[in-house]
């Protein structure tokens, strides 16, 4: 819908309503719209999570994900503050998973002992075509639809309706 949104995000309250109005009428023909923001906690991010009904949390089975995942609830926490309006969270994926890594393994089990049922059972393999899909303007699934990773966001939207 928008190639450049980040000139939405100069003015918090205005543009995540005007966001949320242009989702709302120019994809009324979806049940569901990713908003994929950068991993960072600035003002874009905080547009997106105002103008959204659900939030499904990313984080990299790497060293920071805990430290990334606190500050990202934090700032959830305080756009559903400012904006007096509730956020459902959808739940916790772990991508970039590795299961030779024991960083990996370690990132999982805590992130599954704390969180326990939010985090998807489903987790992104680390794959080369999720860095290499972007740079050719396409999905994963456009660009490798055989790909690891590929199947695993396919599994991803299978557990997402099937919790419906």
């Amino acid at each position: 819908c928008f190639r450049d949104i980040e000139s939405l995000a100069r003015d918090h309250g205005t543009y995540a309503s005007m966001l949320r109005t242009h989702l709302q009428t120019g994809m009324a023909g979806y049940d569901y719209v990713l908003i994929d923001c950068p991993p960072s906690v600035g003002q874009l991010t905080r547009t997106a999570l105002a103008a959204s009904n659900e939030v499904l949390m990313p984080i990299q089975c790497e060293y920071f994900a805990m430290e990334g995942l606190a500050q990202m609830i934090e700032v959830i926490r305080q756009v559903m503050v400012e904006r007096d309006r509730q956020l459902q969270f959808g739940g916790i994926l772990l991508t970039m998973y590795d299961p030779r890594l024991e960083l990996t393994l370690e990132v999982e089990n805590e992130v599954r002992e704390f969180f326990g049922d939010i985090v998807f059972f489903t987790v992104i393999p680390r794959d080369v075509v999720c860095a290499e899909a972007p740079s050719h303007g396409l999905s994963v699934i456009d660009y490798a639809p055989r790909a690891r990773s590929a199947r695993a966001y396919v599994e991803l939207c299978m557990e997402v309706l099937d919790s419906e």
